[in-house]
């Protein structure tokens, strides 16, 4: 998984063949990657489940000692950043898959069903803040897609601003989403 994940952040998702792979993970035949998964697809929806996973129990060990709507959502911002900054040759692969990657179907590895599923984690916590009228009264579906897209865009930045200050990106971040949220009093 780390031979494929390395090779798609280097070479793109069109060039991660299974030699190059193999190649890079220091095997002496495809064989050994073809008896594991029945062929490019299979392999790419094994490193997606897996990178998934990765950032998933990431951010469930951040989220655990939250207190309240708004520190939920600081907390939920600076975790993600925090993770993308941490794993850089993961977000590259995620991004070649993303933009390159049809299945055998056609389909794509990202749709709208995932797209409600990254977004419901925020959404809930907007809906709790509103609840407890911490957060204003706001679209929770819009407020929820800008914020994630602000942090999701930030693998294609990263390819035209490879110094960015991460820790600064999020804490910018958390500043105006904070105010875009919050209740005035």
């Amino acid at each position: 998984m780390a031979a494929t994940i390395e090779t798609i952040a280097e070479l793109g998702y069109g060039q991660a063949s299974f030699a190059r792979i193999a190649e890079r993970a220091g095997l002496s035949s495809t064989r050994l990657i073809s008896y594991h998964f029945s062929g490019k697809s299979e392999l790419i929806q094994a490193v997606l489940a897996q990178v998934y996973a990765e950032m998933a129990d990431h951010m469930a060990e951040q989220m655990q000692d939250v207190r309240g709507p708004r520190d939920a959502l600081l907390t939920y911002i600076r975790a993600l950043v925090a993770f993308i900054a941490d794993h850089p040759i993961q977000m590259r692969a995620l991004m070649s898959v993303f933009l390159d990657y049809r299945a055998e179907d056609g389909g794509r590895s990202y749709g709208g069903d995932d797209e409600r599923q990254a977004v419901a984690p925020l959404q809930d916590i907007l809906r709790a803040g509103q609840a407890t009228g911490e957060f204003r009264d706001f679209d929770v579906f819009v407020v929820a897609s800008t914020i994630q897209r602000a942090i999701d865009g930030l693998p294609f930045l990263l390819q035209t601003a490879p110094d960015l200050d991460l820790a600064a990106y999020a804490e910018e971040l958390v500043a105006m989403f904070d105010l875009a949220t919050r209740n005035a009093p």
